[in-house]
């Protein structure tokens, strides 16, 4: 592997940091026993200024490239953490919508719906079940209802796709040089 440049970081897919490499976990290092690579990140990634700063930490984060992104107002600062791994999306946030229900007081005529079809009584024998639809026209006036059941307010996970390997970050290599 060639010598890398100071702060650079790599993804593996092995389990560990070799010597010179450290896992992007966010941890604090010591300015004084770091002080090159110190001046690369400063205090970017945490750590108080005057004796530690932190590293990266790219657990269970993807990366994104500093700058503008084309067609997005958005700017992403190096540095900058944003996003979850789920939501909750409340009843209040949900847009006001209705539902239309065909039914009809006849007696079902047809075991599986056909456009236009209409909601209507069941007949048995036995216990199977022998109609469920009815062929227009037979709609009746019901009086409006409210279903209620909105999902709970349960959170649901937005993860996307992914497949986990070892990011690391050189804490020995070349000092990089701007221009």
């Amino acid at each position: 592997m060639a010598t890398p440049f100071l702060g650079e970081i790599r993804e593996a897919a092995f389990g560990f940091a070799p010597p010179g490499w450290l896992p992007c976990d966010g941890r604090l290092l010591s300015i004084s026993e770091n002080d090159t690579l110190y001046a690369l990140l400063g205090t970017t990634y945490g750590g108080d200024g005057i004796n530690t700063f932190g590293i990266p930490d790219l657990r269970g984060r993807v990366a994104v490239h500093q700058g503008k992104l084309n067609g997005n107002s958005s700017t992403y600062v190096i540095g900058q953490m944003a996003g979850t791994e789920q939501v909750t999306i409340l009843p209040s946030q949900m847009a006001a919508h209705t539902h239309a229900v065909n039914v009809s007081t006849e007696v079902a005529t047809l075991k599986a719906p056909t456009s236009n079809a209409t909601w209507a009584q069941v007949t048995q024998d036995g216990s199977t079940i022998l109609d469920g639809y009815s062929a227009p026209p037979g709609n009746a006036s019901l009086a409006p209802a409210t279903i209620s059941s909105t999902g709970g307010s349960q959170p649901f996970p937005i993860l996307q796709p992914y497949l986990t390997v070892n990011y690391m970050i050189a804490v020995a290599g070349v000092f990089p040089s701007q221009g």
